[in-house]
């Protein structure tokens, strides 16, 4: 008999679940959509428990599709958006307050506060993360605070943490509460190190131990998926957090391997090995993946806005009707425009990690269309790249390590070939593009056949990544850096302002 693995890929937007064959090949895919939360400026929320229906609703889809009549299920793997916050009651399974999503902004004076007692440099050498917003700690100690005797009901034992990985394996096994080591290392609460809840992390955030899950490598045996679910009585087998996903699904095993992902926001991950880098650019140390107890380490940065933009153009200035149109558009822009967008609608992330920056559009001329803005939208995407690979290069010398020659490249915004050739141009990078798009779900479901035993080990996996096409850069030394200096010029402008 055939056979297939589930994965819930839980996004901040939607819950997806796809099924994929033993090849990596994707069978079915459903896709159930669930509302945000906006209830002040700079507050982002989700419903846990509709993010829980969002999951079963989807699965139960692709378990009724055709493809898969008559294959086995081997198992299940999660992936998530990371770092989105919930904390619930452990007798009844009830969240205490809405879901505090990553993008979220509300313990900023949290976070200033923190760093007038020179805890950045703490923070930072024990998680490899900055003092930010961004991360889980702030938002357990805010719920903690702002939730009527919730404090006194965690001390208690009462409550439980989780990032969603943790939160769906609770409502799928019934009461496992585990984290795997990926997105407990979002937390700022655990040791990247020892692999550990650190005591000086949770009592400078205020955290108690008990609300904390336990720990797990990112393949092993995370408990049962209840039969009332699905009709089906079968193992986790795998969590990871989504863009140590997109590394795993790419394949970026060997330290100096880089993977790129743009979705809404961009991630570029390289792999560093068993080396904790502690960033002198502003980047995260994060943990890639941990198998078999042995835990590998990557550098990350982050773009706040990628494919959020093409959105914002379609959306709210009405550029086109559909993304598609954008490489059209870009082909027909005046070439020699110097149109220059700085996407900081949200702020802007890694290596500025200016918050208050606000988006500009700059150069605009009377010759100036829609064609050259959103040409200027897709080139700031891949502006913003080589910010990172400037700053990971840096990191990584200073390390004597060598990063590879080729950025490996996925998500939805990779569709646009126009664009992947401007990314190699604009930052000097040979291109890959995998062959699957959806690498996030890809590495959860690797994860899941390694667990299974249906992949031996991790060079099996690498011998079956495949690549879409190559992209080499097309455009001269002086020509990219010209545009580079532009892009300089407009983001000190806008944090200036």
């Amino acid at each position: 008999m055939s056979a297939y693995v589930l994965v819930i890929d839980q996004s901040t937007t939607s819950s997806s679940a796809f099924a994929f064959d033993i090849n990596g090949t994707i069978l079915a895919n459903e896709t159930q959509a669930f509302q945000q939360f906006f209830p002040q400026d700079g507050w982002v929320e989700h419903d846990a428990l509709e993010i829980w229906q969002s999951v079963l609703t989807s699965c139960r889809k692709l378990l009724q599709r055709d493809e898969l009549e008559g294959r086995e299920c081997l198992g299940v793997g999660i992936t998530n958006q990371r770092e989105t916050t919930v904390l619930w009651d452990r007798k009844t399974g009830m969240p205490i307050h809405k879901a505090i999503v990553w993008q979220d902004r509300r313990t900023a004076e949290i976070c200033h506060g923190l760093a007038q007692t020179n805890a950045a440099e703490m923070v930072q050498a024990k998680t490899g993360l900055l003092l930010d917003p961004y991360f889980s700690a702030t938002k357990i100690a805010w719920t903690l605070d702002n939730v009527g005797g919730a404090r006194e009901a965690a001390e208690a034992g009462e409550l439980a943490f989780g990032t969603m990985e943790t939160w769906l394996i609770w409502n799928l096994t019934g009461g496992r509460h585990v984290s795997d080591y990926t997105n407990a290392s979002r937390t700022s609460l655990l040791n990247i190190e020892t692999g550990q809840w650190d005591e000086d992390l949770r009592r400078l955030f205020n955290v108690p131990a008990k609300v904390l899950p336990e720990l797990s490598d990112n393949v092993a045996h995370f408990g049962d998926v209840l039969a009332e679910h699905f009709g089906l009585n079968v193992p986790i087998w795998g969590a990871i957090g989504d863009q140590q996903g997109a590394s795993f699904g790419q394949c970026c095993f060997e330290p100096g391997m880089i993977k790129s992902t743009y979705g809404t926001g961009c991630f570029v991950l390289v792999n560093t090995g068993a080396n904790i880098l502690q960033s002198e650019n502003r980047l995260l140390s994060t943990i890639a993946y941990s198998i078999n107890g042995q835990r590998s380490y990557a550098l990350e940065g982050s773009i706040f806005m990628a494919g959020a933009i093409i959105q914002w153009l379609r959306d709210n200035l009405k550029l086109f009707e559909d993304a598609r149109d954008t490489q059209a558009m870009a082909i027909a822009a005046d070439p020699a425009s110097r149109v220059i967008m700085v996407p900081a609608f949200t702020g802007l992330g890694a290596p500025y990690w200016e918050p208050d920056a606000r988006a500009a559009i700059l150069g605009l001329t009377r010759d100036s269309g829609a064609n050259e803005i959103v040409r200027a939208a897709l080139e700031s995407v891949s502006l913003q790249t080589r910010d990172l690979i400037e700053a990971i290069s840096g990191d990584l010398a200073s390390a004597d390590l060598q990063r590879q020659d080729a950025l490996r490249v996925d998500g939805g915004m990779v569709a646009n070939d126009w664009f992947i050739q401007n990314l190699g141009d604009l930052t000097g990078q040979k291109i890959e593009r995998s062959a699957t798009f959806e690498t996030t779900a890809l590495g959860a479901a690797s994860l899941v056949m390694l667990g299974a035993g249906v992949c031996k080990d991790m060079t099996e996996l690498s011998s079956r990544w495949l690549c879409d096409g190559r992209f080499e850069p097309a455009i001269d030394d002086q020509d990219r850096d010209r545009k580079y200096a532009d892009w300089k010029a407009a983001v000190a402008k806008v944090i200036s302002a």
